[in-house]
């Protein structure tokens, strides 16, 4: 499997919620230097701590999304190991972060990267936060309804494919999957619409019923990927 992946788009988000981090500390800082040197600036001090902790917490949110480790790319890589060629996947490349190309279809691959426990039944989510996870609510990606977001991804790039680059050509398989790559994730699920698992089930969780596409539509849609997502660029 031929892994592509936007390390400099990574980066640069990294260094992003680092800087934000590290910005709004030192003004919240500055602040309480100011309250103790100039306490008749009170009005000034409080906007500066608001603006401190609002762009710390805003920087703390995204670098657990682009820094926190395990990242989500290396997990997949794991579960996925041992799937050959021709199958490559793309992160953070295409309009979804990970999206897996084989040569049954494609797979749009929603990762949740957060601890605790996840039950889906009936068709609807709840989640048991662990206290830790609690008091960091607000600076960690919201859980929501990832196979909704999975399956609306799946359409979306669908239609991207269909309307722009293949129109007039069959249907292309875009499945859904949902993947917790946290892991201090508990997962329970009753009759999902589509796959939800953790790295060490991902595999078995492919679709294996569809059959293989022709090796020409299988060039196309790769070549069609890859213009997307601009992989050329990616050797220079």
């Amino acid at each position: 499997m031929k892994i592509l992946i936007d390390r400099e788009r990574l980066r640069r988000r990294a260094s992003a919620s680092h800087a934000a981090s590290l910005g709004g500390m030192l003004v919240i800082l500055g602040a309480v230097v100011l309250t103790m040197s100039r306490p008749q600036w009170a009005t000034l001090t409080a906007v500066l701590l608001v603006v401190g902790f609002a762009v710390s917490t805003v920087g703390i949110y995204f670098a657990n999304r682009w820094v926190k480790k395990p990242r989500p790319e290396d997990t997949l890589a794991l579960g996925l190991k041992g799937l050959g060629d021709p199958s490559r996947i793309y992160h953070y490349l295409l309009p979804i972060d990970h999206v897996l190309l084989t040569p049954s279809g494609i797979v749009v691959i929603e990762t949740v990267n957060l601890e605790g426990r996840f039950v889906y039944r009936g068709g609807r989510w709840k989640q048991h936060m662990p206290l830790g996870r609690a008091l960091r609510f607000f600076v960690e990606e919201t859980f929501g309804d990832p196979i909704a977001r999975a399956q609306a991804d799946a359409r979306r790039l669908s239609q991207l494919l269909d309307a722009r680059l293949l129109a007039g050509g069959p249907p292309v398989p875009v499945n859904a999957i949902v993947l917790f790559v946290h892991p201090n994730s508990e997962v329970i699920v009753e009759s999902p619409p589509i796959p939800v698992c953790q790295p060490a089930q991902l595999r078995k969780r492919l679709p294996s019923h569809l059959p293989k596409m022709p090796q020409a539509r299988f060039d196309q849609l790769r070549d069609a990927l890859d213009e997307i997502g601009g992989v050329a660029r990616l050797a220079d």
